[in-house]
């Protein structure tokens, strides 16, 4: 994915205008009620996710004010929220279950140093350099290990160690069921589950805290006995100093790399996804640090491994946060809570708990990530990842799942795609298709491929390499030359980036396809109509059946995918009404897909809004009613012929078009007199050097803009503002667009699109 340019800079804190510091007592307006609502957010996962930690139940508490105050005020990313996260719940399990707890906090600690070292060497964006795919695997496969382990806190009973193990054991924990329990947890998922379904006014208050509040309140009344959160004291008393490993070192050291890189990871994936929901851009290293510190204070004082977490951040951004005040206030509002109100937290039952956490475990398996490594190829490394984290281990998972998609990136790159395909009737080519890196890694198959097609027959190789070394050039003009020798013609088409040429006097392989004997075309010749009409060029149809044969063999298998999801119908966001001149071309001007555009051409790019034309009006009103279109652009363009012949019918000359012609011209002459009245974008496009053919193609436009204001589908729509309505114009020669507007014309630029 794209990421924002690193700098040396720290980033503002807020969007202030240019040449205003912000001040922290400015922003508090937005920071303190948004930091309300993630702090709201933030305790019952923090409690969760410690729960399932297997740490004491303050410990994320600690993390959770150590987090928002400490990586909130160092860190690179103003709007992002930092605590515990349920990306390290298996990894911390697992520590406290080999080391102790206080080990693990000393592990935290010197993950921490680690991150500090990272963020000062200035390669915070190396720590990027993780493919996608195994993220997402890494964090599904967390996912499903929080599940099982779960499930079984919700049936009344105890965890065990691993996920095979959960996952063996849940017919004993379904046979075991407490009631109670389970009733309690389900009661969670379903509040959970529905909660985007109530009216907005409800939904101000977080989901998670209402189903801990409510199912809480009613585990009071009517299950006293269930098993609860149980501590002593406040988070002062939780605050726990780490002591070091007795022996087993490695362990150790492995387990503080893990810990770094996984939480640095996660916070940096964190901090980029908070930048496109328009936050400022994160310093990457700035950041490492921040998290470095906060890891080493919460570890220092008994708390759970800190990283940026995408829950907390987007809600902070949501709520309207302008700086990194509301993720350092929501770390006050926690430690404040903690301090005060530690009793109301005993009274939340284990399986609330593990309710919240079974919902936050489904959210960590997505399936658009699934089906997006079947588009892209990746399923096998997701699959592999995602099954080792949960067989095994995260680390191993991980390291598993990084070796698996650098052998299929090796794979990819070393193994060309070389193909021959079998013509359909004995008079037609051979075709051999080649893409792809070709090295020397790919003669056997360039042999074995290239033999496979018999002596003696016509062959067309469709070559579309993004690299071509000089053993594969050589060996393809050596069968190039075999293949000629037996009487028989090689075509040799490039598609890709490189420019094959022959390996013995760099001469370039291009060649007329006129010359390749093309097969019989008595079915493509008019009446009267001979091939010697056809070689020389002079029959259109036979220009437009051989551009539609290159479409199949290049690019129909690459549109596919984007046009699938068309199949069943269209949702075009546009309607765009343009001339019906060739030169015109609506989605490529527009840079838009298949479906996007809604396109009605006609010429002179005209509206008639007294009801003279149906094939006008219905597409407007389909456009407006049935498709439900957000915009309708008018684009006019330079060297009009319509506007030509308006000027000309001005001028006393005919066009010499025909009745029908003519009588079209009622809706363009309007725009005629309107130029001659100095109309204001007249004025406009003559002060910036447009001829006057080109002037009149500009005001035509700006008066069909008028026309929709009055037309009965599109004025109402107008006026509401369900609808809006754009002018362009297409100057042919210089290939660009301008806008035209009511006032005048205004050249576009990156600004415009950023500010619309």
């Amino acid at each position: 994915m794209p990421q924002p340019n690193q700098s040396a800079t720290v980033p503002a804190d807020s969007h202030s205008p240019p040449g205003r510091k912000p001040t922290f007592l400015s922003n508090l307006g937005a920071d303190v009620p948004a930091s309300l609502v993630v702090f709201l957010v933030a305790l019952p996962l923090s409690l969760g996710i410690a729960a399932a930690s297997g740490a004491p139940i303050m410990a994320g508490l600690i993390a959770a004010a150590v987090g928002g105050i400490v990586a909130g005020s160092l860190g690179g990313s103003p709007l992002q929220v930092s605590g515990p996260a349920a990306g390290l719940t298996v990894v911390v399990a697992g520590l406290v279950d080999e080391f102790g707890w206080q080990v693990t906090c000393a592990i935290t600690a010197a993950a921490g140093v680690v991150q500090l070292l990272m963020g000062v060497s200035r390669i915070g964006r190396a720590a990027l350099a993780v493919s996608p795919v195994v993220v997402k695997a890494m964090l599904a496969g967390i996912g499903i290990t929080i599940i099982l382990q779960q499930l079984h806190v919700l049936l009344g009973g105890q965890a065990a160690g691993s996920a095979i193990e959960n996952l063996t054991g849940l017919p004993a924990a379904i046979t075991n069921v407490e009631l109670h329990s389970a009733l309690l947890g389900l009661a969670v998922v379903a509040i959970l589950l529905t909660w985007k379904f109530l009216p907005a006014a409800v939904r101000k208050i977080p989901g998670p805290l209402a189903a801990v509040v409510a199912v809480t309140a009613l585990s009071v009344a009517v299950a006293p006995s269930v098993e609860r959160i149980s501590f002593s004291g406040s988070i002062f008393d939780a605050i726990a100093l780490p002591t070091l490993p007795d022996g087993n070192w490695r362990a150790a050291a492995m387990a503080v790399i893990t810990v770094a890189l996984i939480a640095s990871i996660e916070s940096l994936l964190s901090a980029v996804a908070v930048d496109k929901m328009g936050g400022s851009r994160t310093n990457l290293n700035r950041e490492l640090v921040g998290q470095g510190s906060a890891n080493v204070v919460s570890g220092m004082l008994g708390g759970l491994p800190v990283t940026g977490v995408i829950v907390r951040s987007a809600t902070n951004v949501e709520a309207g946060a302008a700086s990194r005040s509301s993720a350092i206030l929501h770390g006050v509002w926690v430690l404040v809570f903690s301090a005060l109100f530690a009793g109301l937290i005993q009274l939340i039952p284990l399986s609330v708990l593990a309710g919240l956490l079974l919902v936050i475990g489904a959210k960590l398996i997505k399936v658009a990530d699934i089906r997006t490594s079947l588009r892209t190829g990746d399923l096998l490394v997701y699959s592999v990842t995602l099954v080792c984290v949960v067989a095994l281990n995260l680390l191993e998972g991980v390291i598993i799942g990084l070796a698996l998609a650098a052998l299929c990136v090796l794979w990819r790159v070393l193994r060309a795609q070389i193909q021959a395909h079998a013509p359909s009737a004995e008079s037609l080519p051979w075709r051999v298709t080649i893409a792809g890196s070709c090295s020397f890694f790919a003669l056997p198959r360039l042999n074995r491929v290239l033999h496979s097609v018999p002596e003696g027959h016509d062959v067309v190789v469709e070559l579309n390499a993004d690299y071509l070394d000089h053993a594969f050039r050589e060996a393809l003009v050596a069968w190039q030359k075999q293949q000629r020798n037996t009487g028989a013609s090689v075509i040799l088409e490039e598609h890709g980036t490189t420019a094959f040429s022959d390996a013995e006097d760099n001469t370039p392989q291009r060649q007329d396809p006129r010359e390749f004997p093309l097969p019989p075309r008595t079915s493509w010749l008019p009446s009267g109509a001979t091939p010697a009409d056809d070689d020389a060029g002079r029959l259109p149809l036979r220009s437009i059946l051989l551009g539609i044969d290159k479409y199949h063999r290049r690019h129909a298998d690459k549109v596919r995918p984007l046009v699938q999801d068309l199949t069943e119908g269209q949702n075009p966001d546009t309607l765009f009404v343009a001339c019906v001149d060739s030169r015109v071309n609506p989605n490529l001007i527009t840079s838009s897909g298949p479906g996007d555009l809604l396109t009605l051409r006609n010429i002179g790019n005209v509206v008639c809004n007294d009801g003279s034309d149906a094939s006008i009006d219905s597409a407007l009103s389909f456009a407006v009613k049935g498709l439900s279109v957000d915009s309708i652009v008018i684009c006019g363009h330079s060297n009009c012929g319509a506007m030509k012949a308006v000027i000309a019918d001005a001028e006393g000359a005919s066009p010499g078009m025909g009745k029908g012609f003519d009588t079209w011209l009622e809706h363009a002459r309007p725009s005629y007199s309107a130029l001659l009245a100095s109309h204001p974008v007249g004025v406009a496009a003559a002060a910036e050097g447009y001829s006057r053919l080109d002037q009149l193609s500009m005001v035509n436009v700006a008066l069909q803009l008028r026309k929709l204001e009055e037309h009965p589908v599109t004025g109402p729509a107008l006026a509401s503002g369900q609808l809006e309505a754009t002018g362009l114009f297409y100057d042919i020669c210089t290939a660009r667009v301008v806008l035209v507007t009511p006032e005048g014309i205004e050249q576009l630029d990156p600004s415009m699109a950023v500010r619309a």
